[in-house]
C-alpha cells in the first residue's frame, strides 16, 4: 500500500468527511454521531458487482435501521452518476461522490490493483462499521459481494 494512505484498524477514530450525495447535498460523518454507520467503498456505479452489493444493502435497509445504523456508499463517480444509479435500482440510502479520492485515500481503500496482469490504481471494495462515537468497530477488507450485506447486518445485530 502507498505510504500516503492510511492504514486504519479497529479501534481507530474514523476519518471525517464531507461529500455530496446523489442529490448534491453535503453529507458528513459528524451528522451521524450517536448512530452506527456502515461506510462501504465500491469501484464503480452500474457495474455488476457494485450493483449486486448496492441492491443487497438496499434490500436489507430495514434491518440496518432496526440496529440504528445508516448505510453510506462511496465511490469516485460523480453526483450525476450516483443519481442515475440510485434511480435505476431504487436505492434508498446515500451514495457519496468522492471524485478527488480524498476520503478513499484517508480510509486506505485507493490502492494498486491488478487485472489480467495489468496494474492500476483503484478503489478496493471495503466496508467500515463505525460506532456511535465515531470509532471503527469492524473492517471488511477486499469484500466479496455475495452475502456481504447480510454479514454486516449479522455483525450489527450481534452487538
Amino acid at each position: 500500500m502507498n505510504g500516503l494512505m492510511a492504514k486504519l484498524e479497529i479501534g481507530n477514530k474514523a476519518p471525517s468527511f464531507k461529500l455530496p450525495n446523489q442529490d448534491g447535498d453535503i453529507v458528513s460523518l459528524g451528522e451521524f454521531k450517536g448512530k452506527w454507520v456502515v461506510l462501504y467503498f465500491y469501484p464503480k456505479d452500474m457495474t455488476s458487482g457494485c450493483t449486486v452489493e448496492a441492491c443487497d444493502f438496499s434490500v436489507g435497509l430495514l434491518g440496518f435501521r432496526n440496529t440504528k445504523a445508516v448505510v453510506l456508499g462511496v465511490s469516485k463517480d460523480s453526483v450525476e452518476s450516483h443519481r442515475k444509479f440510485a434511480d435505476k435500482y431504487g436505492l434508498k440510502f446515500n451514495l457519496l461522490a468522492d471524485e478527488n479520492l480524498k476520503t478513499c485515500k484517508s480510509y486506505g481503500v485507493y490502492q494498486q490493483k491488478s487485472l489480467y496482469g495489468r496494474k492500476f490504481m483503484g478503489i478496493v471494495r471495503s466496508t467500515f462499521v463505525i460506532d456511535p462515537k465515531g470509532v471503527i468497530s469492524q473492517i471488511y477488507p477486499k469484500v466479496k459481494v455475495k452475502d456481504h450485506a447480510s454479514k454486516v447486518l449479522e455483525y450489527l445485530e450481534s452487538l
